[in-house]
C-alpha cells in the first residue's frame, strides 16, 4: 500500500516507524517529514492541500494519515475526500472539537459529558466576575483557538487569572486565538490521556497514557508540548475505562452525529480523575505527542490496517491487540526550549553493543534535519524521544534512560523523572 503521512514531528515519525516494521511492503511518503523520516520513507516538499491532493491522486496514494491538528482544522480531510481519496482524520467541522475550546466546552455541556465548571466569554468584565465568584485557586484560563499546546494558564491566584484573561483578550498573549477565553475551575486529581480511534460510528480505545507537560523534574517550570510519557498507566482500572466509554466517548460520537459532523480519526481525551471519576479537560482531534510515541510500539496488530479500516468506516471488522509490555518515552529537547530557538547542533548516537538495549529501545526523531554532508542536526525544540520497552514500567524506564546516555548534542536537556507517578 502507498501511504502518505502528513507532519514532521515525533508523532508522525513513530506512526511511520510502526508501519514500516510491519514488513508488509508498504511504500511510505511524508509531507514534509524531517531529517530522519527519509531513512525509511520519501519526503516530499511542502504543498498546499489542493496541490497535495492532486499529487496523492497522481501517485496513487491509497491512505493518507494526518498527524498535526492545524491541517485538520484547516479542512485537509474535506479536500482529500472531495477528490475520492482515503484519508484518516476528522472533517473541518468535526475538528472544531480541538480548533475551538469554546465549541468543545459548549458541546460537553449540551451532551452532559462530565467536565469542570466554566464560563466562555470575550468580555473581560464577565470573566472577572466569574473569577471573583470562584471559591478556590488555582484557576484555569484557556485561549479559545490553537496555540500549539501552550494556550492554557494555571493561575495560582485570582489576580494572576485576571492578568492572564486581560493579556489573552487584548491579543497580547496569543493573538486572535485568545480573543475569546474559557475560565474554569481547577480540578484536583491526576491527569491522563486516552485515545479512541473512531470511524464515525465505532471506536477502539487504546491503552491509557500519562504525559509530563512541565519542563523540569517534579513537574516544575513552564508548560511544554510534552517532555515524556508512558503507557499503559496503572492509574487506570477497568471501572475508569468503562466510565470513559459510557460517559464520554459514546455520547461524543452520538453527539457529533447529531451535530451533522460524524467524528472520524483520533479522539484524544485529556482527563482528570477526581476521586475515581473521569472528567473531561479537553478534546484533541489527533494523537498527543509524545503519547503517540509510546503507544505505537505497544501495538501487535497491524497499525496500517487500523488506520485504513477507520478511514473507510470499517473498524468493526478488526481486532486491535497490544503487547503486555510497558513503554516509556523521554523527550530530549534543545538548549533554549521552550523559550526560544537554539542553534543547530549535530546529533551523535553511540553504537549500542548491548543486545538487550538494542532490542528493547529505539529513537523517535522529531525536530531534526540533515545538513549538506548528511549529518543529523538538532534544529527543533523537542528534538527526539528515547523509547524503552519492558515487562514493568521500571524496566522500560531504565532502558529509556540508558538510551538517553547514548545520545549526544550540544545543550541537550531532558527530565530525569518520567513515569515517577507510576513508580
Amino acid at each position: 500500500m502507498k501511504i502518505l503521512i502528513i507532519g514532521s514531528g515525533g508523532r508522525e515519525y513513530s506512526i511511520g516507524l510502526a508501519i514500516n516494521k510491519e514488513n508488509a511492503g508498504h511504500e511510505l511518503f511524508y509531507m514534509p517529514g524531517n531529517g530522519a523520516t527519509s531513512d525509511f520513507a520519501t519526503n516530499i516538499e511542502k504543498m498546499d492541500y489542493n496541490e497535495l491532493a492532486a499529487w496523492a491522486k497522481a501517485n496513487e496514494i491509497e491512505l493518507t494519515i494526518v498527524g498535526p491538528e492545524a491541517p485538520l482544522v484547516d479542512g485537509i480531510v474535506d479536500i482529500f475526500k472531495s477528490e475520492g481519496l482515503t484519508i484518516f482524520g476528522p472533517s473541518k467541522e468535526a475538528a472544531q472539537l480541538e480548533g475551538s475550546k469554546v465549541y468543545m466546552k459548549n458541546f460537553l455541556k449540551k451532551y452532559n459529558i462530565p467536565t469542570a465548571r466554566y464560563i466562555e466569554t470575550d468580555s473581560i468584565e464577565d470573566a472577572y466576575k466569574f473569577i471573583d465568584s470562584m471559591e478556590k485557586t488555582p484557576i484555569v484560563v484557556k485561549a479559545d483557538g490553537l496555540c500549539a499546546g501552550k494556550g492554557v494558564i494555571i493561575a495560582q491566584s485570582k489576580d494572576e487569572a485576571k492578568k492572564s484573561v486581560g493579556e489573552m483578550l487584548s491579543g497580547k498573549a496569543f493573538g486572535e486565538a485568545g480573543k475569546r477565553v474559557i475560565v474554569e475551575e481547577f480540578l484536583d486529581g491526576y491527569e491522563l490521556s486516552m485515545f479512541a480511534i473512531c470511524d464515525g460510528e465505532d471506536y477502539i480505545l487504546l491503552p491509557a497514557a500519562q504525559d509530563h507537560k512541565r519542563l523540569l523534574d517534579g513537574d516544575k517550570g513552564p508548560n511544554t508540548g510534552g517532555m515524556g510519557a508512558y503507557a499503559p498507566t496503572p492509574l487506570v482500572n477497568d471501572e475508569i475505562y468503562q466510565k470513559v466509554k459510557e460517559r464520554i466517548i459514546r455520547p461524543t460520537l452520538d453527539g457529533m452525529k447529531k451535530e451533522g459532523a460524524p467524528f472520524e480519526g483520533v479522539l484524544f481525551i485529556g482527563l482528570m480523575i477526581v476521586d475515581g471519576e473521569p472528567l473531561t479537560l479537553e478534546f484533541n482531534v489527533r494523537f498527543g505527542d509524545p503519547e503517540c510515541e509510546v503507544l505505537m510500539p505497544l501495538m501487535t496488530s497491524s497499525v496500517s490496517d487500523m488506520f485504513y479500516k477507520a478511514a473507510t468506516n470499517r473498524l468493526g471488522e478488526i481486532h486491535v491487540s497490544f503487547s503486555d509490555e510497558y513503554c516509556v518515552g523521554v523527550v530530549m529537547a534543545s538548549k533554549d526550549y521552550p523559550y526560544k530557538s537554539s542553534a543547530p547542533a549535530e546529533i551523535i548516537v553511540d553504537e549500542i553493543h548491548h543486545e538487550e538495549l538494542k532490542k528493547h529501545t529505539h529513537i523517535s526523531y522529531a525536530g531534526v534535519s540533515r545538513d549538506e554532508d548528511g549529518k543529523l542536526l538538532a534544529t527543533g525544540g523537542r528534538v527526539l524521544v528515547c523509547i524503552g520497552l519492558g515487562k514493568s514500567i521500571k524496566e522500560a524506564r531504565e532502558r529509556a534512560y540508558l538510551l538517553c546516555g547514548q545520545v549526544h548534542f550540544a545543550g541537550k536537556q531532558f527530565r530525569t523523572d518520567i513515569a515517577y507517578q507510576a513508580i
